[in-house]
């Protein structure tokens, strides 16, 4: 059995949907399941509608409607597909409705808001499934057995859905159905729509294949697999044939939007396979994510960036050697609710970093009884992933490209995971830096091991 999962730009239009079936059905024979996202930008517009009612009070889904129903009409797929899309379009515009009245937009209710895309696209793929051919049936992934707890806009998946995906799931699939699961979505045990996190739908996707024991999963998407870098900065990246899950999470938590960094821990608890492939290009070789990665390999598997981050430098004011110094620190930090991503610690000092969406006055209140704090905003994290048993050599070659760039390196960190050599620079600095480490570890570098000196 196959887990197959499509993202928001693979199913962005008429085209774009047909183009994925031919794909899928070439694989029929390995009796697939799919993940679908909501078709191209539905979300963003379905967010930007909840905020046109809160503001105005004006209920606004041109962009949706126009969207699923000229799909409709395009694919040819009739009254049966727009008997199932009808009714949730009408639900859609009573949720905004009483948004615009009450003027209030809860995570509770944008969970429920934002669960329409993948609700109409697959029901308007299963739909097209069908007049192939092909026998598909359009499930929404509460009926799959996805349960999770009740924190709205970033739930977690309960530990009961690992017995009851298999027991919804597993059996059609055998029979030769086509399962097509809505991405991103699950309920609480109240009933209540939750979603998984922006990207949440390559979890989906993972805790299927994982939980039903698949033989791959494989995730497509609109590049060739896991890049280098950003090719958005790095205009020659080139993708990696293979990857740890460990890094995979690293790369993806420091910036990579290849996927979700939650969505390997189903398959590193089974060690399924994960396959990233690229639906506009699907000769491709793609990037394949395992426990681990045999043979000989580059040093430097990816660089990336991740920009306006937060740096706080916090110096004790008390004698050296108390201790507790630490334990206050953090918990100040857990009182105000604020996740700290990078650590870097000396005796009586502290670096760290945050995503800037906190407000810190509070906290810098708290923190300064016992230390000076220096907040300084306008950062970025690059990360480097890397085999760090040469993390001495990676770190002076960056150093040395840093030095010529003239950029000063505030801080650094090498991760537990020990897949990852992450320092901070400037915000503006990082995309430069980038570059021209890309450069340097790959562009330089002479495939035996050594790099151009």
């Amino acid at each position: 059995m196959l887990v197959m999962k499509f993202g928001g730009s693979s199913l962005a239009s008429a085209d774009r949907i047909r183009h994925v079936a031919e794909i899928v059905k070439a694989r029929l024979d390995r009796r697939p399941i799919l993940v679908l996202s909501a078709m191209g930008d539905t979300t963003d517009h379905l967010l930007e509608a909840a905020d046109t009612a809160l503001k105005t009070g004006v209920v606004q889904i041109e962009k949706i409607e126009d969207l699923h129903l000229k799909t409709i009409t395009e694919m040819g797929l009739g009254d049966v597909a727009l008997r199932s899309v009808h009714p949730l379009l009408e639900e859609l515009k009573s949720l905004l409705m009483g948004i615009s009245l009450i003027r209030e937009l809860t995570g509770k209710t944008k969970d429920y808001l934002v669960s329409f895309g993948e609700r109409l696209s697959v029901r308007i793929a299963a739909a097209y499934f069908n007049t192939m051919g092909i026998n598909a049936r359009a499930i929404d992934a509460w009926d799959a057995g996805f349960i999770s707890d009740s924190t709205f806009t970033c739930a977690e998946l309960t530990e009961e859905s690992w017995k009851l995906i298999p027991a919804k799931l597993l059996a059609a699939a055998e029979e030769g159905l086509l399962q097509v699961v809505t991405g991103f979505v699950a309920k609480d045990e109240n009933g209540d729509i939750t979603t998984l996190g922006r990207g949440g739908s390559d979890l989906t996707a993972t805790m299927i294949g994982a939980s039903c024991g698949a033989e791959e999963v494989q995730v497509w998407k609109d590049v060739d697999g896991i890049l280098t870098a950003d090719p958005r900065i790095v205009k020659n990246a080139r993708s990696v044939e293979a990857i740890t899950y460990d890094a995979v999470s690293e790369l993806s938590y420091y910036g990579a939007q290849v996927l979700q960094p939650r969505a390997m821990q189903p398959c590193m608890r089974t060690s399924t396979p994960v396959l990233v492939k690229n639906s506009y290009n699907p000769e491709a070789q793609g990037t394949r994510i395992v426990h681990s990665v045999n043979g000989k390999t580059h040093p430097i598997l990816a660089i990336t960036s991740r920009r306006n981050i937060t740096l706080v430098d916090i110096v004790s004011s008390r004698m050296l050697g108390q201790y507790g110094f630490l334990a206050e620190v953090f918990s100040c930090f857990a009182k105000y609710c604020v996740s700290v991503d990078m650590v870097a610690t000396s005796e009586v000092s502290i670096s760290l970093t945050l995503d800037t969406v906190y407000d810190l006055t509070a906290l810098k209140k708290e923190l300064s009884k016992i230390a000076s704090v220096e907040i300084k905003t306008g950062k970025a994290i690059v990360t480097i992933i890397a085999d760090v048993r040469r993390s001495s050599e990676i770190l002076a070659r960056s150093f040395r490209t840093c030095e010529l760039l003239g950029v000063p390196v505030q801080m650094v960190s090498q991760g537990a995971s020990k897949v990852n050599i992450s320092f901070i620079v400037d915000d503006m600095e990082a995309p430069d830096v980038v570059k021209a480490l890309h450069e340097d570890f790959f562009e330089a570098y002479r495939g035996n091991g050594r790099y151009i000196k």
